[in-house]
């Protein structure tokens, strides 16, 4: 073993220590709970999110043509009016609001405090009210679950933990290529599967929101058919940012059972909205 292969290796080995004591600071400083009862690392207080939220949805509002009225905003507004009062009184202090953008894109937004956007391409592969009701409660889960704010505190975290290997490393070419390497794992080990996650987990909150407001959680897995079909090829699961669609809906077949039960008691108790494009 070379005098270079032990310093890479005595500096990797600090920089590890240095990390571990890193992260025990930030999980201990910044520990909270997502509404599925999952811990999670929060850097960012809510007040902050909520203004970068505010400003990313002004710059989106100036840079993507948005129709200001009509039946299409009429109905995308029915649908997250019969959601939002279903969110639960802890997490109703956001001040929702939704934009219908002139776009081909199939795609929704959700941004911290409480800022969502849809863009009529995706009203055109949501057939209907509860498919819509299916991204929309998507959408607010994300709000709930501030998975925004844990994405950035996890790259943060990340980043301080690679600067420091950076110090410990050095910057002769070995270990620039055992830094490069453990770039790749930190990207693919730890912030693509808290992604993953994240989109698991509002899913799954969101399947009971529009089931609370009456609408048919069923239509959640025909929207992702429809999303199936309308995407064609699609990538690796291991190294995409979202579930494969097939695994995303035997996921919401696995959660139907309680969400039919919830969408029964909403349909009992009068919630049964009628949203029309």
């Amino acid at each position: 073993m070379t005098r270079t292969t032990l310093k890479t290796i005595r500096g990797i080995t600090e920089a590890r220590r240095l990390l571990a004591a890193v992260v025990v600071a930030l999980v201990i400083s910044a520990c909270a709970t997502s509404p599925t009862g999952r811990q999670q690392l929060q850097l960012f207080p809510a007040s902050q999110m909520t203004t970068m939220g505010a400003d990313a949805y002004a710059q989106l509002q100036e840079k993507e043509p948005v129709v200001e009225d009509g039946p299409l905003v009429d109905y995308v507004q029915c649908v997250t009016d019969a959601i939002v009062p279903q969110i639960p009184e802890a997490y109703r202090d956001q001040a929702w609001e939704v934009s219908v953008f002139e776009s081909e894109q199939v795609n929704a937004f959700a941004l911290p405090g409480g800022k969502m956007g849809v863009y009529t391409g995706l009203l055109d592969v949501a057939e209907n009210a509860d498919q819509l009701a299916a991204v929309v409660g998507h959408e607010i889960a994300h709000v709930m679950a501030e998975h925004a704010n844990e994405r950035m505190s996890t790259q943060m975290a990340t980043v301080v933990g690679l600067g420091a290997i950076r110090i410990a490393a050095g910057d002769d070419p070995d270990r620039q290529r055992a830094m490069a390497a453990l770039g790749l794992g930190a990207q693919v080990g730890i912030i693509l599967p808290f992604s993953r996650l994240h989109e698991s987990e509002a899913d799954e909150i969101g399947l009971e929101l529009m089931a609370n407001a009456g609408f048919d959680p069923r239509a959640s897995v025909a929207l992702w058919q429809n999303m199936a079909e309308a995407g064609g090829d699609e990538p690796p699961e291991f190294l995409s940012t979202h579930p494969s669609k097939s695994r995303r809906i035997d996921d919401l077949r696995d959660w139907m059972p309680r969400a039919l039960y919830l969408y029964e008691q909403a349909q009992e108790a009068g919630r049964q909205p009628s949203c029309t494009p």
